[in-house]
């Protein structure tokens, strides 16, 4: 029987990249996004979050082996806040129990090497809580100003990123065999990137914030290779890791800094 995994955003990007991936190796992938897939769903609000288990639910026969929470935006707004901590706590809390009947469950989110960058404490800090509704009016606030606005992408990939370590070992993962992981990729082309990186002149400004002296600006399938193997039969053991597959960005921005 081929393995079940369940992909939000999949409709384009890293998402669609690591379907069709999957695809190609065999599995059944039950793809999620707002439109253009099989699980139509917005991560956005607590209904849509529903709808995706329930639809989930009803095609797999209740039961799948992993799940990839890939959908995110990076729109300098409260939606960026719902979808890429909210959308994506949900997705995986909400999706878990499905788990239960895999004989090899697995689970990956993708973060960001933004992750790194200036972020805005109090949002984090509402993010870490939980408290979405907070969370969303910090978010108002922001997205005022351009540069605060600039601030939420990556306040919601950090408070994600610390979501995994402080989830990834306790009794609902670990505990139940369930390997939880994240990547953080570093400039990626996909169509959030695309008018970043459209001339080179845009390119080259972009890596002197983002610097990928490893090959530059990486495609999608690069992080989705990544992605296919931290949900394979043969990752076992880790656990918690936020895995960068930046092209050299974590470690020329944080040099022999470990965290």
């Amino acid at each position: 029987m081929p393995r079940i995994s369940v992909i939000t955003g999949s409709a384009s990007g890293i998402g669609r990249a690591t379907k069709e991936l999957l695809e190609e190796r065999g599995e059944r992938v039950i793809g999620v996004d707002i439109h253009d897939a099989e699980v139509v769903a917005d991560l956005s609000a607590a209904e849509g979050r529903g709808a995706l288990v329930d639809a989930v639910r009803k095609v797999s026969g209740g039961r799948i082996d992993a799940i990839y929470a890939v959908a995110g935006l990076a729109v300098p707004g409260p939606a960026t806040v719902a979808v890429n901590f909210f959308g994506a706590v949900a997705t995986l809390e909400k999706l878990r129990p499905l788990l239960a009947g895999s004989d090899a469950p697995r689970a990956v989110v993708v973060s960001s090497m933004a992750a790194l960058m200036a972020s805005d404490e109090e949002l984090v800090a509402l993010l870490t809580a939980g408290d979405e509704q907070a969370a969303m009016a910090r978010a108002e606030v922001l997205a005022k100003e351009p540069a605060t606005g600039g601030l939420i992408y990556s306040s919601t990939k950090l408070a994600l990123s610390r979501w995994v370590r402080r989830q990834a070992a306790g009794p609902e993962w670990a505990g139940a065999g369930i390997p939880l992981n994240a990547v953080s990729p570093g400039v990626i082309a996909t169509p959030m990137t695309a008018d970043l990186i459209d001339t080179e002149q845009e390119r080259e400004g972009l890596l002197k914030v983002v610097p990928m002296p490893l090959n530059g600006i990486a495609e999608p399938i690069v992080v989705a290779r990544l992605l296919a193997w931290l949900n394979s039969l043969e990752n076992t053991h880790l656990c918690g890791q936020i895995v960068y597959v930046d092209g050299g960005s974590d470690v020329v921005l944080r040099g022999d800094s470990v965290w």
